[in-house]
């Protein structure tokens, strides 16, 4: 089955609604160009640092600007819609970083929570605790599509392999990997993640981004990707900015990358022991 997708470059600022409008205007452009599956990047709706002005903008799901209008925006092209995530508010007081997937009529087809929280401590003072605002997921999924079998996940889950193989071996074809990786982590291990998941799943991956200086300060790395299960990368944006690109895929890629190199068929159960070295050192015979 071959298909046209499309990922979503986005700059998202501190206002929803302006957010909204972007994103409707980019997945406008990207469905002129005859994608039917669209993607776009981790917080779509919002990048606040400030949590006390980001909650006072936060709705539940049934609320939520970015939620109706990707709802609208699917029914309206007659497109597969996937808001790569936005925050949503839960009860408690936590928020779920959540995607959305939307059929052609508008409903919503697939949702999920990212699994892995982003708590990481990096060079130059630049740290992370996703998890003091968000409730992380339990569950993943692979959506039965009448084009592919897709699989899901949001950024930082990509450096989660395990993840990727399940899918993987539960029929997927397409992985997808929304994100807002920031400059620093994007530099160093971006491409080579997302390539990575493609060629050891021998899936296509499609990873919509955020990119460049945003409101609230970060900077985010971009660089947009549409990946074979080759690990060819089929498309790509740039660092900065909006950007649509587009790529046909044609799953049958992925039959004959896993009938060349059968390594989910090949996988082996095996144990880890681990031991203590000699004393004296060296190798034994």
């Amino acid at each position: 089955m071959t298909f046209r997708a499309a990922a979503i470059q986005m700059c998202s600022g501190v206002d929803p609604e302006r957010n909204a409008a972007a994103m409707a205007r980019l997945v406008r452009d990207a469905a002129a160009r005859g994608a039917t599956y669209v993607q776009t990047p981790e917080m779509t709706g919002m990048l606040q640092r400030d949590r006390a002005a980001a909650k006072s903008l936060l709705r539940e799901e049934a609320h939520d600007i970015i939620v109706g209008t990707g709802a609208e925006l699917a029914k309206e092209l007659g497109i597969y819609m996937h808001v790569g995530s936005t925050a949503i508010a839960l009860d408690g007081g936590k928020l779920a970083n959540r995607g959305y997937l939307f059929g052609p009529d508008g409903r919503i087809l697939n949702r999920y929570d990212k699994i892995h929280m982003f708590d990481v401590d990096l060079d130059n003072g630049e740290s992370w605790r996703e998890s003091a605002a968000y409730r992380p997921g339990t569950e993943a999924r692979v959506l039965s599509l009448p084009f592919a079998e897709m699989g899901f996940a949001i950024c930082y889950d990509v450096r989660f392999p395990a993840l990727f193989r399940a899918q993987a071996v539960a029929g997927a074809e397409v992985m997808t990997v929304p994100a807002a990786f920031t400059k620093q982590t994007g530099e160093a291990h971006w491409e080579i993640l997302l390539r990575a998941r493609a060629i050891e799943n021998g899936v296509f991956v499609v990873a919509a981004a955020q990119a460049g200086l945003h409101e609230d300060g970060r900077e985010t790395f971009g660089h947009s990707m549409i990946i074979d299960p080759w690990g060819k990368v089929l498309a790509a944006a740039g660092p900065a900015g909006e950007a649509v690109i587009v790529a046909e895929i044609d799953t049958s890629a992925v039959k004959a990358a896993h009938d060349k190199i059968p390594n989910l068929a090949n996988a082996r159960e095996f144990s880890v022991e681990k031991v203590a070295g000699a004393a004296t050192g060296g190798v034994a015979a």
